[in-house]
């Protein structure tokens, strides 16, 4: 009976190794590979039959034996904790991986090691695809459309602070054209024909935020790698979101921008570097301050030169010239002719409080204009569908209003809950195509439904271009 439980047990423990989303890779005290999972094969581009009950170095390539995690565990009983590994399988590949190991210990002696390992080879490549690819600003002060007196006032202010090397803080909420304005700035600067390179610093984990800022001195590598701070020496870094940033690399950070030098994660000497940072938050800042999001330190570093960006609903004298331009960028792209906007979008667009700011406007006029056909004239029918029935519609009796009226009138009997549904769906959609002059693909694209959705209610309710609206 004993038997039977522990091999019913250890069946049980292999079935639970073999299905967890993490590489386990467990060797015994000679280096041998003893326990080898699924998600481990994946992670290595391996066959089980290449690596069990093989020396872990006749099979992998390490820039040495102490640069093996699992090794550095079974012969220095270390326990190794969130670690990057990068090493090659048999067949040349390259793998990197975030690496737990630990010891097997029996009656004080080891026996044996455990790695539970993350598979990050994919990140990593992006990481250095981002570090080694040198970006560059399109946008200028040109661009910045707006008489709304605050929005003036941020342009100048970043006109006077663009020839300086100080460091700037830009401060708005998200859509408001933050990368914008820092683009403009070092275009407006003598920085201008160096690099600019740009990071949203809430994209990626720490680990990886650390190599990509600030670059790496990993043993075996005889130059290193570079991070941005270094890629950009003489021009200028964005780093927006700067909040998102654990404490610990903000105050690295801090240090740079102070010493104007970095020490790559590994390495033992200090680079100097010339490169001017700008930085973005989309909250204010002495709120992130208390709420411990943003080291105080940082924030006096950063903010030399601070720049508050108003959200849209703060400025709608803009939304008409804002509304034009990408009613031609738009044009432009999609060889259309639209040339107006009806009094109801304006009506409409006025009385809304642009949560998402320009860039939610942008969306609006994009999606509206994917609806048009061959028309001039952008109407509240071409508007996305989930835009439409926000709230704020400004006064607009929108269909869904006219739907209770036509339902439900003084002294009338409360419909069931189902017919109520059926007669308002069949209602709108009878609206909905006859907006569209009974376009199928239009109609069901506006509604955000399929073609073969839409034609299946139009079966059931019967619907036909004679019915009475």
């Amino acid at each position: 009976m004993i038997a039977k439980n522990l091999e019913s047990l250890l069946t049980m423990y292999k079935e639970v190794v073999e299905k967890v989303d993490l590489g386990i890779h467990v060797i015994d005290s000679t280096g041998k590979t003893i326990i080898y999972n699924k998600k481990m094969r994946e992670i290595e581009g391996m066959n089980i039959n290449d690596v069990l009950d093989k020396n872990l170095l006749d099979v992998f390539r390490f820039g040495s034996a102490d640069e093996s995690t699992l090794l550095r565990a079974l012969n220095n009983g270390e326990s190794i904790q969130n670690v990057k590994q990068t090493y090659f399988n048999n067949k040349g590949q390259e793998i990197t991986t975030i690496n737990h190991t630990f010891p097997i210990q029996e009656n004080g002696l080891i026996t044996g090691a455990v790695e539970i390992a993350k598979d990050v080879t994919k990140l990593e490549k992006m990481i250095q695809e981002n570090i080694y690819k040198k970006g560059h600003a399109p946008y200028t002060f040109d661009q910045i459309l707006g008489q709304n007196e605050r929005l003036k006032e941020a342009v100048e202010t970043s006109k006077r602070a663009a020839p300086t090397a100080s460091s700037v803080l830009i401060i708005g909420e998200a859509g408001t054209g933050k990368e914008l304005f820092a683009h403009s700035i070092h275009n407006g600067s003598s920085r201008s024909a160096k690099a600019f390179l740009a990071q949203n610093c809430a994209a990626l984990p720490d680990t990886f935020m650390e190599t990509l800022l600030f670059g790496t001195e990993e043993q075996g590598e005889t130059e290193g790698r570079p991070g941005l701070l270094e890629q950009a020496d003489g021009g200028t870094v964005l780093l927006d979101e700067i909040d998102s940033l654990s404490p610990s690399l903000q105050m690295r950070l801090q240090q740079v921008i102070q010493e104007k030098k970095v020490r790559r994660a590994g390495g033992t000497k200090d680079i100097p570097i010339d490169v001017r940072v700008l930085a973005t938050i989309s909250e204010d800042p002495i709120d992130a301050i208390a709420a411990g999001k943003l080291r105080k330190d940082l924030y006096y570093r950063l903010s030399v030169i601070s720049i508050f960006i108003p959200p849209l609903r703060e400025r709608k004298e803009d939304i008409d010239e804002l509304t034009s331009f990408f009613t031609e960028k738009y044009n432009h792209l999609f060889g259309m002719k639209v040339s107006s906007i009806d009094k109801e979008v304006k009506s409409y667009f006025l009385e809304y409080d642009w949560p998402g700011n320009i860039r939610e406007l942008e969306h609006v006029i994009e999606g509206a204009m994917n609806l048009m056909e061959h028309e001039e004239t952008l109407s509240f029918g071409h508007l996305p569908i989930q835009f439409r029935y926000k709230s704020g519609s400004g006064g607009r009796t929108n269909d869904l209003e006219k739907i209770e009226g036509f339902l439900y009138q003084p002294g009338k009997t409360i419909l069931p809950l189902d017919d109520y549904i059926h007669e308002a769906e069949t209602y709108y959609i009878k609206k909905a195509l006859q907006h569209h002059n009974f376009n199928v693909t239009k109609t069901a694209k506006a509604l955000g439904m399929s073609r073969q959705n839409l034609q299946y209610r139009i079966r059931k309710y019967n619907i036909g271009k004679s019915d009475d609206s």
